[in-house]
């Protein structure tokens, strides 16, 4: 009898872990096909970029003359535009489903991550994402990788939520994000060459705090996207939008 129970014990658990490597695999092509089509897109937009420059072009000669030729060319340029809007909308949206993973939140660990966005006036929570968001300006001091000292308190809190049962079972994604305005000072310039490298550098100054903070490093990865991923427009001539100022942290499952 004590043969039969083990060995079902040991049938089940092996079905276990099956069920668990089948969900990981077909995660990983899911993954692969995402960025293969992901691919392909980009690869659409760069073409029609260039066709609407070549429109436009054509479009500054044609100024003047024969009024068709010119409407047509307006509405040619028109369905181009709302072309290329459309495809950059739905690169941006594939982009964060593979960085994110696609996974769903156990529902403790979302309820505690909810109550901790309410909590804290600079942080939001995307439940249907598992997206932890940090608003730049009040985690940082302008132009500066140094996390302000009542943020740091912020992260925190969010690293004892990291650090239950339920959220040591993820990992976590750190994602530093910019506005398009060019970095001036000459001193801020020397440690932060680019907008890309202030996001990278803000994103590892909260991982520093998180693994200070007993938030085990195998877990922990940090992106920089500069102003690349912008969430709103940014003003014109360069003048930025608070809102595209952020740290974005995806807790995604382990080993993504």
């Amino acid at each position: 009898m004590r043969i039969v129970k083990l060995l079902t014990f040991l049938l089940v658990c092996g079905c276990m872990v099956l069920t668990s490597g089948c969900a990981e695999q077909n995660l990983r092509v899911q993954n692969e096909t995402q960025r293969k089509r992901i691919a392909e897109l980009e690869s659409e937009l760069q073409t029609t970029k260039l066709k609407l420059d070549q429109l436009k072009r054509k479009l500054d000669t044609a100024e003047g003359s024969d009024s068709v030729e010119v409407t047509s060319l307006k509405q040619r340029i028109a369905a181009l535009e709302e072309d290329l809007n459309k495809k950059k909308e739905l690169i941006s949206l594939m982009q964060q489903q593979l960085l994110y993973g696609g996974a769903q939140l156990p529902v403790e660990l979302s309820t505690m991550l909810e109550d901790f966005a309410k909590s804290e006036e600079m942080v939001t929570y995307d439940a249907s994402r598992g997206i932890v968001k940090f608003k730049s300006d009040l985690l940082f001091e302008p132009g500066s990788d140094k996390v302000e000292a009542g943020a740091v308190e912020a992260v925190k809190s969010l690293c004892k939520i990291l650090n239950s049962e339920q959220g040591q079972k993820f990992d976590i994604i750190i994602a530093g994000h910019t506005d398009d305005m060019r970095i001036a000072k000459p001193a801020t310039r020397e440690k932060h060459p680019t907008n890309w490298h202030l996001s990278a550098h803000r994103a590892i100054s909260v991982l520093n705090i998180m693994t200070a903070n007993n938030v085990a490093s195998e877990r922990a990865s940090i992106r920089g996207f500069g102003e690349f991923r912008p969430i709103e427009p940014n003003k014109p001539d360069k003048k930025g939008n608070p809102q595209n100022r952020r740290v974005e942290i995806y807790i995604v499952p382990r080993g993504m």
